[in-house]
C-alpha cells in the first residue's frame, strides 16, 4: 500500500481535501482527509457520489477551471445517497505548508493510536501482523526467534527479545495482547503477566477449550493468579463461529475481536 510521503513524493500536483464539518449520518468523520492527482488518489472520505462530486471538483482546481474551495454537501436522493446528514469540505492545493501540516497530524494520530503486542510470528502471529498493518493501530510483533521476524509487512514494530514475558509491564493502558508463540509454556508467562493487569483493552492467545481449561488451572495452582483473571482472557481467539483453521481466517476473525474489544475500552475510559 502507498504510504501517504511517497503518494505525495511522485504526484507533487495535488489536492487536499479535508472534511471540515458533519451533521447528521455520514460515511466519515470531520478530520478525514483524502488527496487528488490528476489521475489517481490517496485515501477516502466516504466513496459514493459524494466522493465522485469532491474528486471532480479537486481536478477543476488541478486544471484551473472553476472549481471551489469549499463545498457544503447533502447525502441525500439528490445526489443518489441515502445517508441523510451534510458534510463540508475544503480544498487546498499541497504546498510545503501543507505538508508540514499533514505531518503534524499524522504524528498526532500515530501518538493516539493504541498499542497491539503480538507476542509470536508463526503462521497465525504473521498472518494477523498484515490483518492488522492497515489499521490505525500501533502494531509490535515479538519474538525469541530471529528468521521469524524477517517476513513481517511494512509499517509493523519488529523485537526480538530472550524474555518476552518482561515486555508487558512495558504496555501503556489500553493495550491489546495476542499470544501466538511456539511454546506453551512461553504463552503462559506472558499471559500471567497480562492478565495481572487490569486495564489491557483485550488479552488473547491461541489455543483450544483444553488449552483454557490448562492454562486455567496452571494460573490459580502454580503461578498466584486469581479466578476471576481468566475472565479477561480470550481463549481461543477467533471465536468459534467460523470452524476454520487457515492463519488468514483465524487472523481476519482475532483482527474484529480487537477492533471491538478496543471500541469497549473507550467507552469504559470515556465514562470513567
Amino acid at each position: 500500500m502507498t504510504t501517504l510521503p511517497q503518494f505525495l513524493a511522485t504526484h507533487p500536483d495535488t489536492i487536499l481535501i479535508d472534511i471540515t464539518g458533519t451533521q447528521g449520518s455520514t460515511p466519515r468523520e470531520t478530520g478525514t482527509f483524502m488527496l487528488v492527482a490528476t489521475d489517481t488518489i490517496w485515501g477516502t472520505i466516504g466513496g459514493g457520489q459524494f466522493e465522485f462530486m469532491a474528486i471532480a471538483n479537486a481536478r477543476k482546481l488541478l486544471h484551473g477551471a472553476d472549481g471551489r474551495e469549499m463545498m457544503d454537501i447533502p447525502l441525500g436522493p439528490e445526489i443518489g445517497q441515502c445517508c441523510g446528514g451534510r458534510t463540508q469540505l475544503r480544498f487546498r492545493r499541497v504546498t510545503d505548508a501543507v505538508i508540514r501540516e499533514l505531518d503534524e497530524r499524522r504524528s498526532d494520530e500515530a501518538e493516539r493510536r493504541a498499542e497491539v503486542w503480538l507476542f509470536g510470528a508463526g503462521h497465525v502471529g504473521r498472518a494477523l501482523a498484515i490483518a492488522l498493518s492497515p489499521l490505525p493501530l500501533d502494531v509490535t510483533v515479538i519474538e525469541t526467534r530471529e528468521d521469524e521476524l524477517a517476513h513481517l509487512p511494512d509499517g509493523i514494530n519488529a523485537r526480538l527479545v530472550a524474555m518476552p514475558e518482561a515486555l508487558v509491564k512495558e504496555m501503556r493502558a489500553g493495550a491489546v495482547v495476542v499470544i501466538l508463540t511456539h511454546d506453551h509454556a512461553l504463552d503462559f508467562l506472558i499471559a500471567r503477566e497480562a492478565l495481572a493487569r487490569t486495564d489491557l483493552a483485550y488479552t488473547g492467545m491461541i489455543g483450544s477449550a483444553t488449552k483454557r481449561a490448562t492454562f486455567a488451572s496452571w494460573l490459580q495452582r502454580e503461578a498466584g493468579g486469581e479466578k476471576e483473571w481468566m475472565e479477561r482472557l480470550t481463549l481461543p481467539i477467533g471465536g468459534q463461529q467460523v470452524r476454520d483453521k487457515r492463519p488468514e481466517v483465524i487472523a481476519a476473525m482475532t483482527a474484529a475481536e480487537i477492533l471491538t474489544a478496543l471500541a469497549a475500552y473507550r467507552v469504559r475510559a470515556s465514562s470513567i
